[in-house]
């Protein structure tokens, strides 16, 4: 895949200069020509810094048809999803290829004995969600609750949150999250 390509096709239909998203991004001019002509190849993180000019993010980045007459996705078949989850446990992107996503949805699976990691989470946003089948125990500040199947939580992201299956079943979970971090 043609990076550098595909970063001045997307600026110029964002109708951004190469100077302008510089300023947007914190990077120098000279960074965004050497990247578009494929003088440098940019850091997973480099890349990143760039794209928040935009805003845009790095799925977005790759995933975004270019052909402007191309009719946007509309059903995502199951092995179409994108997984982005860690450790053992799935989470499958719904509508990775949307353009200006406002939120991420996600169909996830949380096996028993798996969780987020040791450490709390928290960003900017919200999040929300329902059980599907299971059980799940989400940490928000310093309470815990065990949610099952039917059962729904809302919190702002920015508090400190973790999500865990101490049980012996599988927790499947649909949710959604803002902004579109992923």
């Amino acid at each position: 895949m043609d990076v550098g390509a595909r970063l001045k096709t997307i600026r110029k239909l964002k109708g951004l200069s190469q100077r302008e998203l510089a300023k947007r991004a914190g990077v120098t001019n000279s960074t965004i020509s050497m990247i578009e002509k494929n003088s440098v190849s940019p850091s997973v993180s480099s890349l990143k810094k760039v794209l928040s000019g935009i805003p845009m993010s790095l799925v977005d980045f790759f995933s975004l048809e270019l052909e402007q007459d191309s009719q946007r996705q509309v059903i995502y078949r199951a092995d179409e999803l994108l997984d982005i989850g860690s450790n053992e446990v799935t989470m499958k992107l719904v509508g990775k290829g949307h353009p200006n996503r406002a939120f991420s949805f996600l169909n996830e699976t949380y096996p028993p004995g798996s969780d987020t990691g040791p450490d709390m989470l928290n960003h900017e946003g919200e999040e929300a969600g329902t059980v599907v089948s299971g059980q799940l125990e989400v940490t928000v500040g310093s309470e815990v609750y065990v949610l099952e199947a039917g059962d729904s939580y809302y919190f702002d992201s920015s508090q400190p949150h973790r999500f865990r299956n101490p049980f012996d079943v599988p927790c499947v979970l649909i949710s959604a999250t803002t902004p579109a971090n992923f």
